[in-house]
């Protein structure tokens, strides 16, 4: 029968150095906070209770705990006084813990989950009273250092700033994730003192307390030792996050996703990606985003909770909050906000914006072109410059466009207002009446032509001189030569 498990994270502290007021580990890194990485990693170890140490910001963290792991506990540590000082506080809010205590730091977001659940079985099954998570660092400079017994014990741990020249020469370094006997542990905080530099309860003492009183104490050495970075200020936040982004492109090429340029592609940890996905360059994936099979993502797009069918092909565009379905095409320079719905094989162009809007299957909006509130029906097209004009100020309406409706370049169709099937607007009409199945509308004041006005009014110009030259060679208008054809029916074209 498996032990019982108590997760403490110690989140309490500002991050001075980070110069923000949002706490350190509420930074975001790819799609969590460095203290929502820390939870998903411990989460594996399946504790019965975890308890979260807040302090700086302890609202703002409360309230984020309260979204991202609500079955945890924020407990106030109202005076910073150490590690030691918050891990007692964190025990005094769980009633008699039993089994085993993981400490984990709030700031190290690169943990894996498989690292904290091995150091917590090889503490389990090592009978040890405590075991620390250690790592070999080239630089340990300003991290606590790993005291070896002579039989290869941990003696205890010694923070740099106490350490003597021997002890700083040490380049096994404490990780500050640790896993404790309960009632050892509980024994141990009762008895630190604030003899040192800083003047605060350290919870490294508690191994050479438990060292001293005979029991036994071991190191888990960490394989790979980016997982034991913390961050400091913004130069190392940034270091950790492009080591994070080199870790999950990894992973998805791995798993059979092509990435062309992993240097420039930025995707978060909650992100989806099936088999034969490509990725371009200058790409960001973010939130719930998830990429079908085949589908073609970028060069140069950001795509935020946006889910994509297998074949798609998003270029060049950004994206929030849509659906975009299997064969369809998006971009380049497109913008679709929240709502956006595109079903099979349908089309949005380039500098296109939609909001709230459904494309049926085979439906286009190819360029230039908003469409806000919106219904398009199946194999409708939508014409450039076509303006959805769904706000009156006050209210947003909706508009229906039918199943294989054309709508003629530069149309405003004002809200609300149904473009029935199979019906046509002419090029610049203002549509505010419903148009029926299969009809035309237009909406658009006669043309009038004032003949002679350059050379009237314009008269020793280039346009004057264009003009008499067209006219010595006999030059009239196209529709003039065609014998005036060309009704309001050819007036719809250009979409």
């Amino acid at each position: 029968m498996s032990q019982a498990r108590t997760v403490v994270v110690l989140a309490a502290g500002e991050g001075k150095r980070m110069k923000s007021a949002l706490p350190k580990v509420l930074h975001p890194l790819l799609g969590r906070t460095l203290l929502g990485h820390v939870l998903a990693a411990a989460a594996p170890a399946a504790a019965d209770r975890t308890v979260v140490v807040v302090g700086f910001g302890a609202d703002q963290a409360t309230a984020h705990l309260a979204e991202i792991a609500p079955q945890a506990t924020a407990v106030l540590q109202a005076e910073q006084r150490g590690t030691g000082h918050a891990v007692r506080v964190a025990l005094a809010a769980v009633p008699e813990p039993t089994g085993t205590v993981v400490v984990l730091n709030g700031d190290v977001p690169l943990l894996r989950s498989r690292t904290v659940t091995a150091l917590v079985e090889a503490h389990e099954a090592g009978g040890a009273a405590a075991t620390v998570l250690t790592a070999q660092v080239p630089d340990p400079t300003g991290l606590g250092r790993v005291v070896r017994a002579p039989g290869g014990g941990v003696e205890r741990i010694v923070e740099h700033r106490d350490a003597t020249a021997e002890e700083l020469a040490i380049r096994e370094i404490n990780a500050g994730i640790y896993a404790f006997d309960a009632a050892l542990l509980r024994a141990a905080l009762g008895k630190l003192s604030t003899d040192n530099d800083q003047g605060e309860e350290y919870l490294t003492d508690v191994f050479g307390l438990l060292g001293a009183a005979g029991h036994p104490i071991a190191a888990h050495l960490a394989t790979d030792v980016t997982e034991t970075l913390g961050c400091n200020d913004r130069s190392e936040f940034a270091a950790l996050r492009a080591l994070l982004r080199d870790r999950v492109n990894r992973e998805w090429m791995l798993s059979g996703v092509t990435i062309l340029d992993p240097a420039t592609t930025w995707i978060d940890v909650t992100v989806r990606l099936e088999r034969d996905a490509v990725v371009d360059q200058n790409t960001q994936l973010r939130g719930a985003t998830v990429v079908g099979a085949e589908a073609v993502v970028g060069p140069d797009c950001t795509l935020i909770d946006t889910t994509i069918g297998a074949g798609a092909t998003v270029l060049r565009s950004h994206t929030e909050e849509a659906v975009i379905g299997e064969g369809a095409t998006v971009g380049p320079f497109s913008y679709l906000r929240p709502g956006t719905r595109m079903e099979e094989r349908a089309k949005v162009g380039a500098f296109v914006e939609t909001k709230n809007a459904t494309l049926g299957a085979g439906a286009k909006v190819p360029h230039l072109s908003y469409a806000g509130d919106a219904t398009i029906g199946p194999k409708a097209n939508v014409g450039a410059g076509t303006i959805f004009a769904n706000y009156d100020g006050v209210n947003k309406h909706h508009t229906e466009v039918g199943e294989a409706a054309f709508v003629g370049s530069n149309s405003v169709l004002v809200a609300p207002v149904r473009i029935g099937a199979g019906a046509f607007t002419a090029a610049g009409s203002a549509v505010a009446q419903d148009v029926p199945p299969g009809a035309l509308a237009i909406t658009r004041a006669p043309q009038h032509n004032s003949a002679g006005w350059t050379p009237r009014k314009r008269p020793g110009t280039t346009y004057a001189d264009a003009a008499a030259r067209a006219g010595a060679r006999g030059e009239t208008s196209h529709r003039e030569s065609a014998g005036g054809a060309g009704g309001p029916a050819g007036d719809t074209a250009g979409a």
